[in-house]
């Protein structure tokens, strides 16, 4: 992997593409152009739709101005990565071989510069999310996905749109974000004793570089009030907060 890495989460793309939507996008696509400025690879690290369902011949035209910007991106040597999220799971082909370099269905880990960085999206790792990681082995299932992939596809993004949070809900109390961070800090202290110095997770819609015995716990913020990233520059990994250039 190229030099320096750049890992994002949770942008959350809309299907509704209002003004708020595209300044957003915008802000997006910035960040976009800096990374073609430095060269190096960019890691997406889940959540980048708020909905999507890649059908066999249908995909979202919403995001259209995204493909195209995304492909600018590689064409101009850079690789990206993508780890899914629990907003994004049902993709197919035109994700996995034709938008990105390499998609990931489950967590990964990466070794650059004899630094070991471990990447999850985070869903299903809290103790109280029981209930959620059963929900998840039904909807990722190939039952579930092949049932819903019967559905028209108006109607099936009609559902995605009606029962996607559109942003504003993602804001929790800093008692909450404590109780998150403090759990999720125990997984990311069994990784960094397995011998990995970089836990980077997203998911959690909060921004927190966490220092943890001889490794870091890295929670990435978010695209829709943070708008934060972390890069990589051969040495360590720090987290951003971008500001257009």
């Amino acid at each position: 992997m190229d030099l320096p890495i750049y890992f994002i989460s949770d942008i959350h793309l809309s299907l509704n593409l209002t003004d708020r939507e595209k300044q957003r996008q915008k802000k997006l696509f910035d960040f976009f152009n800096e990374i073609k400025n430095t060269g190096g690879t960019l890691v997406i690290n889940g959540d980048l739709f708020d909905f999507y369902f890649e059908y066999k011949n249908v995909i979202p035209k919403v995001f259209f101005k995204f493909y195209h910007e995304l492909m600018k991106v590689r064409e101009s040597g850079i690789e990206v990565h993508y780890v899914l999220g629990n907003h994004d799971f049902w993709v197919k082909d035109f994700i996995t071989e034709q938008l990105f370099d390499k998609t990931y269905f489950s967590d990964t880990s990466f070794e650059v510069n004899n630094t070991k960085i471990y990447v999850t999206h985070g869903d299903g790792y809290l103790s109280w999310d029981r209930g959620y990681r059963a929900l998840r082995k039904i909807i990722r299932s190939k039952l579930f996905i092949n049932l819903y992939g019967m559905l028209h596809p108006r109607i099936g993004y009609a559902i995605g749109n009606f029962v996607s949070k559109k942003g504003g809900n993602y804001l929790h109390s800093a008692e909450r974000n404590k109780k998150i961070s403090d759990e999720m800090s125990i997984h990311a202290k069994k990784k960094i004793d397995q011998g990995f110095d970089y836990f980077i997770s997203g998911h959690y819609h909060q921004a927190e570089d966490r220092k943890l015995n001889d490794g870091n716990m890295i929670i990435l913020g978010d695209w829709l009030s943070f708008f934060t990233y972390a890069k990589y520059d051969g040495s360590e990994i720090k987290l951003h907060k971008w500001k257009e250039i």
